[in-house]
């Protein structure tokens, strides 16, 4: 080997040593570390009612008619996903539940406990909410000078009109299953709204409720559990009705 074969050969050896190719600016870097998942939404959330059951129902933003309904357990202090599903909103998008007006054909945002189920059809297997069956007379009162004001009724009271009402068997196939939503229901407030729930979907967005295809209600049905007092969330993305502010 030429004393400058020889020459080159050391330098590259010494190189290679301090753990850099020939040419190098330096030792290679250490990969850097992975990336940690963001925790789970329920955890970023102000409030989630206090139980051991969430749902969440999520829009890109308040003009959104589509988006996600989740639904979560708690398990060990970590909330974890039970199933998902698409989900449908108001024609008219979400609108601030605690300034939501009757008639808009927007969905409340906000967070709200869910105080009973109900349907045209019987309640699917493993269902243990209170499950009230639709019959012919069987209405849900929408009349603002009516006493039963965003109420259940069997039959429809004289001071609630028809026409400010719904005649729950109309809708079999949004109500074939359904879970009311406890918006403006434990202290209603006249002009706010009535008549919010969680049911099937329909044919396309709703008139304020959040739906979901029949397969998935049934699923939510079977997975709820009065005892770990779940709840449901609505609310956006981001901005003023984000979810996280619930």
């Amino acid at each position: 080997m030429s004393p400058r074969a020889l020459a080159t050969a050391l330098v590259c050896a010494s190189l290679l040593l301090l753990g850099a190719a020939p040419g190098g600016g330096g030792p290679t870097p250490p990969p850097p570390p992975p990336r940690s998942s963001p925790p789970p939404l329920p955890a970023r959330m102000a409030d989630t009612g206090g139980g051991t059951q969430l749902i969440t129902a999520v829009a890109p933003d308040t003009g959104a008619t589509a988006g996600t309904l989740t639904w979560w357990d708690l398990r060990g202090g970590r909330w974890v996903r039970a199933g998902s599903a698409p989900a449908r909103f108001g024609a008219k998008g979400l609108a601030e539940g605690a300034v939501r007006r009757q008639g808009t054909n927007t969905t409340p945002t906000g967070l709200y406990d869910l105080p009973f189920a109900f349907g045209v059809q019987a309640p699917p297997r493993g269902t243990t909410y209170v499950y009230r069956p639709v019959r012919e007379d069987s209405w849900w009162c929408q009349d603002n000078a009516s006493r039963s004001y965003n109420r259940w009724t069997e039959p429809r009271p004289a001071d609630c009109r028809a026409a400010e009402s719904e005649h729950l068997l109309a809708y079999r196939t949004q109500y074939a299953h359904a879970l009311v939503i406890g918006f403006n229901y434990r202290h209603p407030v006249r002009g706010r709204g009535a008549g919010i729930f969680l049911h099937v979907n329909g044919r396309g967005a709703t008139a304020g409720c959040v739906s979901v295809p029949a397969d998935a209600m049934r699923r939510v049905l079977a997975w709820a559990r009065p005892t770990h007092r779940p709840h449901l969330a609505i609310g956006t993305d981001g901005g003023r009705t984000a979810i996280t502010r619930y």
